[in-house]
Formats: C-alpha cells, structure tokens, sequence
C-alpha cells in the first residue's frame, strides 16, 4: 500500500540536503522522516508529498496521513477546497470527518458539552456586530486572551490587560484593542478566554495520543516576558514525565472526543496531542486537542513512531479501511 506523508513546500527537502538548515527545520524533517521509516518499516510504500502541489495524482496513494501542513490557515480556502477534493479520492488519516471537526476550535464546546473541563471559552462569529467592550464582558478578569478559531503558531493571539481603565496588548500592537478586535473578527471567527497565569508559570503539558494509547508527554514552556508557548515564538519544549493524574486527565479528554465523534460517524482518531493547563482554580482544562497536525515529538520517545505507524498500518489492512 502507498502511504503519503503529508508536509508544505516550506519543508520540501530531500533527508540528504538538511545540514545546512535550522535547527527548527531540521527537526521538523527528522520528525516527519522518522515516521516515513517507521511506516516503511511496517511493509507500507510510503514517501513524503507538499499537500498544495498541483502535479499530484492524489488518488495514487491509498492513505494520506498529515503531519507538517502548518500553512493551512494562512491558505485556508485553498486547503478546504483541496481537503474537500482530496477526501474523494483516497483515504485520510485522520479521518476526513475528524480533520473537518477539528479544524475549527468550535470543538471545545463539543468537548465542553460532553464533561470535559476546557479553558472558559466564548466564540464570536464573523463580521458580528461586536464592540470589544461588548466581547470582554462575563468575565471575572480583566486578563485576556483572544485568538481565532482557525489558526496556529499563535497566529492572531493577543494577550489583553485592563490597567487603570486602559486596555493593554501583547504582544504590541499599533492599533487599539477596538480597531484590532473589530479589524479581527471581520476576517474570522474569534475566540476570547481569561488568561491563565499559570501558563507563564508552570508552561503547558502536551499529551500524545497514538494508536489509542497515550505514549509520551512534552512540557512547553514561554519565552520570558511572553504567555506564547510555541517555539515559534521563543518557548521551550523538553521532555515530560507525566503522572498518573496527567495521564487520566488526557485519557479522559480523548475518550470523550472519540465518543463525540462516534456520534456524528466521524471515525475515530489515530494520533491527537491533548494541550492541558491549570485553569484559574488549579484545576487541569483542555487548552487544545489537536488531530489535524499536531507536532508530536516523536524525538522525545523513540517509538513513537513506530506505535502510530503500526496503527496506520493496521488501520489500513481493515476490510472497511
């Protein structure tokens, strides 16, 4: 079977050309190399491909699974209407149903709705007719976040503080948080949650899922002066050694989402990563639960990828695959 590792053109090189390159980039190769083995490795064709190039036969390749497509959002009509086309033709990992579910962050109601403690979140549609003083109400705090529902890598994420009767962003920016907000929920649909210090303080767990089983956890950390854990934005990820609590929080997270999605016949996941905080009572809350292209670290546990190829691999061997 031909198994297609899915990447953007950022990320098109070859493993023999990665000498020259960041260490960021070269660990994003050697993540997605790592799983092109392992599938390898299970009997499977398998080889990496940019999911917006145009000269594909996608219908060539029994299973895309996607991993580095991190350009998504800033092509997002192109990438619905090629997702859309694409699910057509071949199969998808995760599940085309899955991908679509999670690819708005409206699923943290869904997982809210079903007993799962997510960070307090309330979404404001498109072009709403919604001042921020309006947007910023209900809530307890005058420490914010406001982020859209489609993104990533922080993009359109702002910290919001009210300071002697002022609003203040971070990181800065030259607008108003009116003309910003405004500006913002014009071209999507946003979300706005209270800060959680202990983001800054104690950083974010992230959780793998892989072939139903939660395998290894990373701790992602802020840059000092930023609430921003991603790496793109200075932060720092290292191993974690997570506990049993941390384990049965995620585990729960997930059994849940699967349940959600075995209600609406989306299929069930093969890999996800379940972001988790401290909520403001010190309690555990999902921040994120990702199943389109989370980062999974597989360099942090060495056979990681090779408990999700397996999966894959076993998946794909099913008479209904």
């Amino acid at each position: 079977m031909v198994v297609w590792v899915l990447t953007e053109a950022r990320y098109a090189y070859s493993p023999s050309k990665t000498s020259s390159l960041s260490r960021y980039v070269q660990n994003v190769l050697n993540e997605d190399f790592a799983l092109v083995e392992a599938l390898r490795a299970c009997g499977l064709e398998a080889d990496r491909k940019v999911w917006s190039d145009p000269s594909i036969d996608w219908s060539a390749a029994d299973a895309l699974v996607f991993r580095t497509t991190w350009d998504y959002f800033d092509r997002w009509d192109e990438f619905q209407h090629w997702l859309r086309e694409v699910q057509k033709v071949t199969t998808l990992i995760n599940p085309a149903a899955c991908l679509h579910w999670n690819l708005d962050k409206h699923y943290l109601l869904d997982l809210e709705q079903a007993g799962i403690p997510v960070v307090p979140s309330v979404i404001h549609r498109r072009h709403e007719a919604l001042s921020w003083d309006e947007a910023s109400q209900g809530f307890a705090s005058d420490d914010l976040v406001i982020k859209p529902t489609v993104s990533g890598a922080a993009k359109d994420t702002y910290r919001v503080r009210r300071r002697q009767n002022a609003w203040h962003l971070a990181p800065a920016h030259p607008d108003s948080i009116e003309e910003l907000w405004s500006s913002l929920l014009q071209r999507q649909d946003m979300m706005v949650q209270p800060f959680l210090p202990s983001v800054v303080a104690n950083g974010e767990l992230s959780l793998m899922w892989l072939g139903g089983t939660v395998t290894h956890a990373v701790k992602k950390q802020a840059n000092p002066g930023d609430f921003r854990v991603q790496d793109d934005h200075g932060g720092t990820v290292l191993p974690h050694d997570m506990t049993l609590e941390e384990r049965a929080f995620a585990e729960r997270a997930m059994h849940a989402a699967v349940k959600v999605m075995d209600r609406l016949n989306m299929g069930e996941p093969l890999y996800a990563r379940v972001d988790m905080v401290r909520d403001l009572s010190g309690a555990w809350a999902v921040s994120e639960l990702e199943m389109v292209e989370p980062e999974l670290w597989f360099r942090m546990c060495p056979d990681a990828a090779g408990v999700l190829a397996r999966a894959i691999a076993e998946h794909l061997n099913q008479p209904s695959a």
